[in-house]
């Protein structure tokens, strides 16, 4: 990873005031880093952080239902994320669950460091390896991309 880190910050709507309000207490941790976040939740990142002074750019994409998770596991595969914070909200469906499962899969796929709550997003940003040029391994899949399929020469 390079020295300044690329985090995307996604959170459910029950769950928004919490990211914003981790992402405020942290603030001295996070300042040199740079932001992705799906539509509403950087808008509002954006907003609560102008309101203490603090501007920042803040690179939103499309709301989570239309689109912006899609987006941001498309960024995490062209390998322009470094970390994933989804604080997401387990006790209420999701009109766009399948896109949520892609983001997590793809996170995953490409061992992002992930958090989903707000315990695991403080024991993220407060490891050692968090200042660090750490580069997460990612599995060799080219005997995958490479598999014969029946019926092919």
């Amino acid at each position: 990873m390079k020295k300044i880190k690329h985090i995307a910050l996604v959170a459910h709507d029950r769950e928004k005031k919490y990211l914003i309000e981790w992402v405020e207490f942290n603030w001295g941790t996070l300042s040199d880093c740079e932001f992705v976040c799906t539509g509403t939740t950087g808008r509002l990142i954006e907003e609560a952080l102008k309101k203490k002074g603090v501007n920042t750019k803040i690179i939103k994409l499309k709301s989570g239902p239309l689109g912006g998770d899609v987006e941001l596991s498309a960024l995490i595969a062209e390998g322009k994320i470094d970390y994933l914070i989804f604080f997401w909200d387990p006790m209420e469906p999701q009109p766009h669950d399948v896109d949520v499962k892609a983001l997590l899969r793809i996170a995953t796929l490409y061992n992002i460091p992930s958090a989903y709550n707000r315990a695991s997003a403080d024991f993220l940003i407060s490891s050692l390896l968090f200042n660090s040029d750490y580069k997460p391994l990612v599995k060799d899949y080219l005997s995958y991309v490479e598999r014969k399929i029946d019926g092919e020469k």
